[in-house]
């Protein structure tokens, strides 16, 4: 790996915000002895509360409210799909507590990226994050913001068909907001996210109550002989499982801001715990009230299953719904981008990416070249053709690099056996996960290779992107003043500087 060059304006000759010039080395040593506290650095602002918004905001998305039916369909019965809610929800714990040990042993921000450039060095790490940067983020970005946009201007379009550019344009503005938040100021982005938590367990509180009463009045007709079925799918289990996983992904989301979390030992444990106990009996309580007032054959039948369920029981209050639906992608797009960004943040630390990402504003204190270099990748995935079939592609590098990062959890235990541990989970539980996210990876490539295949294909192309720009460090001298001069002029239209030491 190439050693990085120093950076053209380093932290020590900070932007002068008046001048827009720079403040003398000098001038700002005489500020520092004055405010410490003004040191360039992503500051410890996650607090536990904040912890678990960003766990249970990026977890809850548009699907528990739209679509939970992925799972009844592969298993046939309701019995057997409530039985595969648990049994995701407790083989996403297992992943979740894996990566709480890595999160409190090795504290960078960073996740997957970090723990598994920590176990097997630079290329898997690079490769994990250069798919992760061209493709995945944007497209997944895109795809949660069209349903925000879609859910938004239901109430407005209700009954009639909502114009598709009405909803890019809408989607383009809620992008937009999520990007400015985040760039502008820690503190308000975790606030918002600690709101749109709330509504999100709001919404799933309004599903749940009405459908208990309905249990309770006696409607259980649907619940009757629950694990009878007149055929069993073997293939339909595992995949009954990738629907389940997908539904819960987002435990991780808290890693990825592992240096900005106050406490990290005791925090990044308790929020984890907590999020992934109330997500998993938010879920099957959810599933539970659903099958109270819907049969199996409704409930795969409807497009929008939460819509179907509040028409069904709350009349016109019902219009509220796709509002609260709207406000749940906010909050996933919110909660995501916040966490994400850190990863290359990082990356572009360990000069995996370009210097410019590592960079952080000299007075808001947030990683702003790492938040907006997904903003025009975002808007032009919204704007293609077919992201959902992108994402198709690509859905198995999530649990291939998740399952190789616990792997090296596992790895790390007989290679450093004396690194400090201060949470530390039962030997079983990180092999039980990542023999899973192996077979989840199987699978996929197993049921449909043509999908997979691209995917897979998409994702090697980081390992000539590795050596073109991470190992390769006789560049032409054009190319790198180039870089060197667009570096710094990017650093004084933004005012960022690279990180100071932390004071730990």
């Amino acid at each position: 790996m190439t050693t990085r060059p120093t950076s053209p304006i380093s932290s020590g000759d900070h932007l002068n915000a008046g001048t827009n010039g720079f403040v003398p080395p000098d001038a700002d040593a005489q500020q520092r002895s004055v405010s410490p506290q003004t040191k360039v650095v992503l500051k410890k602002k996650v607090t536990l509360l904040r912890g678990i918004s960003i766990i249970i905001g990026t977890i809850i998305g548009a699907g528990i409210f739209i679509s939970p039916k992925g799972i009844l369909k592969h298993t046939g019965t309701v019995g057997t799909a409530l039985v595969m809610w648990i049994a995701c929800g407790i083989l996403s714990l297992f992943g979740a507590l894996s990566y709480a040990e890595l999160g409190t042993s090795i504290k960078k921000s960073g996740a997957h990226y970090t723990y598994i450039l920590e176990a097997f060095g630079p290329l898997p790490a690079f490769v994990r994050v250069w798919v992760e940067l061209i493709i995945i983020r944007p497209a997944a970005t895109a795809v949660i913001s069209l349903a925000f946009g879609q859910y938004i201007l239901e109430p407005i379009f209700m009954p009639c068909r909502i114009p598709e550019i009405a909803i890019k344009l809408v989607t383009t503005i809620g992008i937009t907001a999520v990007m400015y938040i985040n760039s502008m100021s820690v503190s308000w982005t975790a606030r918002l996210q600690i709101f749109l938590t709330f509504c999100k367990l709001a919404a799933i509180l309004i599903i749940i109550f009405p459908g208990m009463v309905q249990l309770f009045k006696g409607e259980t007709q649907h619940f009757n002989q629950a694990f009878k079925t007149k055929e069993v799918s073997l293939m339909g289990i595992p995949l009954a499982f990738y629907s389940g996983m997908y539904a819960y992904a987002g435990w991780f989301y808290m890693n990825f801001v592992t240096e900005e979390v106050e406490n990290p030992e005791k925090n990044i444990p308790l929020a984890i715990c907590i999020s992934m106990t109330v997500v998993t009996v938010g879920y099957v309580l959810t599933n539970v009230a659903y099958f109270a007032v819907m049969s199996p054959e409704e409930l795969l039948a409807s497009e929008a299953v939460a819509v179907t369920f509040a028409e069904r029981l709350m009349g016109k209050f019902s219009i509220a719904v796709p509002i609260f639906v709207a406000l749940s992608c906010f909050g996933s797009m919110n909660g995501s981008i916040f966490a994400v960004t850190r990863m290359f943040y990082v990356a572009s630390r360990e000069g995996h990416l370009p210097e410019i990402l590592s960079m952080i504003h000299v007075r808001k204190h947030t990683p702003l070249p790492a938040v907006i270099v997904l903003y025009p990748l975002t808007v032009l995935m919204l704007f293609m053709g077919d992201i959902y079939s992108l994402l198709n592609f690509l859905s198995f590098v999530r649990w291939l690099f998740i399952g190789l990062a616990v792997t090296g959890l596992i790895y790390l235990r007989y290679k450093r056996p004396d690194m400090p541990r201060p949470f530390k989970v039962p030997l079983f539980v990180p092999v039980f996960f990542a023999f899973s996210c192996l077979f989840i990876v199987v699978l996929s490539l197993y049921s449909d290779p043509m999908n997979t295949g691209i995917g897979f294909a998409i994702t090697l192309t980081g390992i000539p992107a590795y050596y073109l720009f991470v190992v390769w460090d006789k560049k032409p001298k054009c190319f790198r003043r180039l870089m060197k001069s667009m570096t710094k002029a990017v650093q004084i239209i933004m005012e960022v500087v690279p990180p100071e030491e932390h004071d730990d």
